[in-house]
């Protein structure tokens, strides 16, 4: 039987978080907030779990979630290298509602869906959500939502869509979001969006160059009322806790890795600076299906990710 936490109680935020964690490392799913929109989530190197998600939102493998961080050690831990650009948009826009797709590093042993070789991540500005993570490590998170319908955007929402499937639910009030988050392929020689979302393009651009794939619609998710999510995705989604990314495309290797570095990084929440530890471009292309579930690319590779999950995801 499910278990469900007010996060605006102390106690039961405290209570919430260690439930969470526990059921997180017994492989179970658990719904968390977002500053987008709600989440489930598993634990990112249990196979079984990251399945129990497919199974929850009814679609399948060709979407995977997107993976949320708490800290930007994390993230570094997970891709295979992060460019100088790379490394300039975390600086600006994280934590918060930019999803970056890089090539995964090749030496985790994980298995996130139909991936090749890339990951999308995500460091989300919510205080619930980055407690949990600084606790358990990386998540694969997807929008909270059966596949096809609206976003939740409460914990009521989940609830309803979700029911039984999740072990813990984290309440946190609604979400203040709404929108999905932008989704940045980093994997080419210039970055290229996949989905605006939260990041407009024009602030993306004051940090450098993109282009733009014009094939993906924007998310566009309208808080409460909205009964035609941007969640579905028709060819993919990429799930981060708020958005998932498709990918029908290119590059085959396959994700695997594994580890997830995450505790100090360089990441200064007060000012919102990275210490780059590494560096490195991420070329080639590769697709993912947001934390959000909607969305197409051109090549169908991140249809996902500009569709359905708004957290990201979200993921998501």
């Amino acid at each position: 039987m499910s278990e469900r936490f007010d996060c605006s109680d102390p106690g039961q935020r405290a209570a919430g978080l260690a439930a969470a964690a526990d059921a997180l490392r017994r492989g179970e799913l658990v719904v968390l907030p977002t500053d987008t929109v709600y989440g489930v989530g598993a634990d990112a190197f249990t196979p079984a779990a990251v399945a129990g998600i497919f199974s929850a939102k009814r679609r399948g493998r060709d979407m995977p979630p997107p993976v949320l961080v708490g800290s930007v050690r994390a993230a570094t831990a997970l891709v295979d290298e992060l460019s100088e650009v790379g490394k300039d948009f975390i600086n600006e826009f994280w934590p918060g509602g930019l999803t970056l797709v890089c090539r995964a590093q090749p030496t985790l042993s994980w298995d996130l869906g139909h991936t090749k070789g890339t990951v999308a991540v995500r460091m989300p500005l919510h205080p619930v959500a980055l407690d949990l993570l600084k606790e358990v490590g990386p998540l694969a998170v997807s929008s909270a939502n059966v596949h096809g319908s609206a976003p939740a955007l409460t914990a009521d929402d989940a609830v309803e869509q979700l029911g039984d499937s999740v072990a813990v639910f984290l309440d946190a009030g609604p979400a203040t979001g709404g929108v999905p988050s932008t989704i940045l392929d980093l994997t080419g020689l210039v970055p290229r969006l996949l989905r605006e979302g939260a990041i407009p393009i024009e602030r993306l651009r004051s940090v450098a160059a993109v282009t733009l794939n014009l094939s993906m619609p924007p998310a566009t998710y309208s808080p409460p009322d909205d009964d035609d999510d941007d969640d579905d995705d028709d060819d993919g989604e990429y799930n981060d806790e708020d958005d998932e990314y498709d990918e029908d495309e290119d590059e085959d290797d396959e994700d695997d890795g594994d580890d997830d570095g995450d505790e100090d990084d360089e990441y200064n929440d007060e000012d919102d600076e990275y210490e780059d530890e590494e560096d490195g471009d991420d070329e080639d292309d590769e697709e993912w299906d947001d934390e959000d579930d909607d969305g197409e690319d051109d090549d169908g590779k991140h249809a996902h990710l500009a569709s359905e999950d708004p957290l990201s995801t979200e993921h998501r």
